[in-house]
């Protein structure tokens, strides 16, 4: 990165201290979303990092995001219930009408609105999302959506979703990613009046739902950008994704090395600390290794982003090799703290729960191994 946002990161810290693991545990204990914390992020500006000045905002770049969140992740924390927010908001800064962002951006900035839900998988489509088959046909001044989908989190709790829906029939368009559409749904308005939710339960409280459109009515002036483009539109905010999470595994191995290096320290067995035993010492070691190599491919990857570049494969590979070393750091804690790690008052089985997550979603590895294949070695399409 080409900057360390060194006070962003402390000033973040000292707000995370304010909600320890008590707090996490309890919320994990009820699957409740933490309201408090994330109206604390909220309030503090965090969530408006990437909005621009002129609408309130910090108008930081992304670097700037993925500083805030791995911080968050780093101090014990889920930034899991608000981190949508930071990614989303590249379809609507990019391709949202004037009148869009003006009546929107400042509510969102100020924290007003809650822009939190991203509706685009689908129950039979994954992550073919290509294949997705809810659809929103115009009818005068509205467009009627019909159709579902799944994991979408944070729907109970965002004012506004960034839907994507089909507009014309895949078999009319001449290109496979045309015919796709992007939408801001009022979620107050419509929950009971065409939009049902319906939670997931999860082995990690995850506030994810499954939702449900049965003609739902969503103005024509709350189509983003051209009808039709969708797909370009959410295509470019994947990477953004994809680097933000990474950023927060990162935040979780650190988290990890640091909750395992310090109790190999102080845990005294047979007259000397565990962390005298090599069996002990490697498992961290590797994983710090691990993880300095992912945090170089992260900032390499928001170098990219925010100079222009063609970021696919950095952001790509960030993700994996952020979520593979987050995973071997949790691993490597669980190992070391033995019987106490499974112990809910460590909060280290929270956090090993949260991270494992990444290795699914926002796309699995072998996703991206296909992606790495394909455009980055030249080899034939798998899929």
């Amino acid at each position: 990165m080409t900057h360390d946002y060194t006070q962003i990161r402390e000033e973040v810290a000292k707000l995370c201290q304010q909600f320890p693991g008590d707090y996490w545990r309890a919320k994990d204990k009820l699957r409740a979303y933490p309201t408090e914390f994330v109206d604390a992020l909220g309030n503090a500006g965090y969530l408006a990092a990437l909005i621009p000045e002129d609408y309130g905002g910090a108008g930081l770049p992304i670097s700037a995001a993925a500083a805030i969140l791995e911080e968050v992740q780093k101090q014990g924390c889920n930034g899991g219930a608000c981190h949508a927010q930071m990614y989303i908001m590249g379809t609507l800064l990019r391709h949202g009408s004037e009148a869009q962002k003006a009546s929107y951006l400042p509510r969102i900035a100020s924290g007003e609105l809650r822009l939190q839900a991203f509706g685009v998988t689908e129950p039979t489509s994954g992550t073919d999302t290509l294949s997705l088959k809810t659809t929103a046909k115009r009818d005068g001044d509205h467009y009627i959506v019909n159709g579902q989908k799944i994991w979408t989190s944070r729907a109970e709790h965002s004012d506004l979703m960034l839907l994507l829906a089909r507009t014309t029939p895949r078999e009319h368009v001449s290109k496979r990613t045309d015919g796709l559409s992007v939408f801001l749904v009022d979620m107050k308005a419509a929950v009971g009046n065409g939009l049902t939710i319906r939670p997931i339960e999860t082995m990690m409280n995850h506030s994810t739902t499954e939702v449900f459109f049965d003609q739902l009515a969503v103005p024509a002036a709350n189509l983003i950008g051209e009808e039709g483009q969708g797909f370009k539109y959410i295509l470019s905010g994947m990477n953004a994704e994809r680097l933000l999470i990474a950023a927060e595994c990162i935040g979780d191995a650190k988290w990890f090395i640091e909750k395992a290096s310090a109790y190999a320290k102080e845990r005294v067995l047979f007259n000397r600390p565990i962390g005298q035993n090599q069996g002990v010492q490697f498992p961290i070691a590797r994983a710090y290794a691990q993880m300095r190599a992912a945090e170089l491919m992260v900032s390499e990857g928001l170098r990219k982003y925010e100079a222009g570049e063609p970021v696919g494969e950095e952001a790509n590979m960030a993700k994996m090799l952020a979520a593979e070393a987050s995973w071997a750091a949790g691993e490597a804690c669980i190992q070391t703290h033995g019987g106490f790690g499974f112990a809910a008052e460590y909060d280290i089985e929270r956090k090993f729960r949260e991270t494992r997550l990444y290795q699914v979603a926002p796309i699995s590895t072998n996703m991206i191994l296909s992606f790495i294949a394909e455009h980055v070695l030249g080899l034939p399409r798998s899929y």
